[in-house]
């Protein structure tokens, strides 16, 4: 307890009370970093892609599906198939890197609805210049994050 608080009575309850607030409020930032960090997709290969120069150009995903497939089995040396696990964490699904949410902006009247502490701002591509740069200032001035 500080000696700029005096004048104020404590009891051990709202100190206890006021201690546990910080720590679930700061476990659960933790865990917002750390959903956020462990948010970085894995890269998913098509079986064989290492292999033919075909498959290397369309890096997209098809499941195994051949009887002996290796990477079907899940053996050791393979690269992991796409399964449920891997999903992002719901708290965190959809949000930018930065933790907050993302909105696509048309005008300056738009930003009176977000805060600055949810949202992030991404500029739409059908804006013209000069609105864009009316956006940019107007959102810079209520303090957002622009995030092109």
């Amino acid at each position: 307890m500080s000696e700029g608080q005096v004048g104020e009575s404590y009891s051990l309850e709202s100190v206890l009370e006021k201690r546990q607030n910080y720590l679930k409020l700061k476990k659960s930032r933790e865990a917002l970093k750390k959903a956020i960090a462990s948010k970085s997709r894995k890269r998913f290969l098509r079986y064989l892609s290492w292999r033919f120069w075909k498959f290397e150009r369309r890096e997209y995903w098809r499941k195994p599906k051949g009887n002996d497939n290796k990477m079907r089995l899940q053996l050791k040396g393979y690269p992991p198939v796409v399964k449920v696990g891997y999903r992002t964490p719901k708290s965190v699904r959809g949000l930018h890197p930065s933790g907050l949410e993302p909105v696509v902006v048309r005008s300056a009247s738009e930003l009176e609805r977000l805060s600055p502490e949810k949202h992030i701002v991404y500029i739409a591509s059908g804006v013209s210049l000069r609105k864009s740069k009316e956006i940019r200032e107007e959102a810079l001035k209520r303090g957002f994050k622009l995030a092109n």
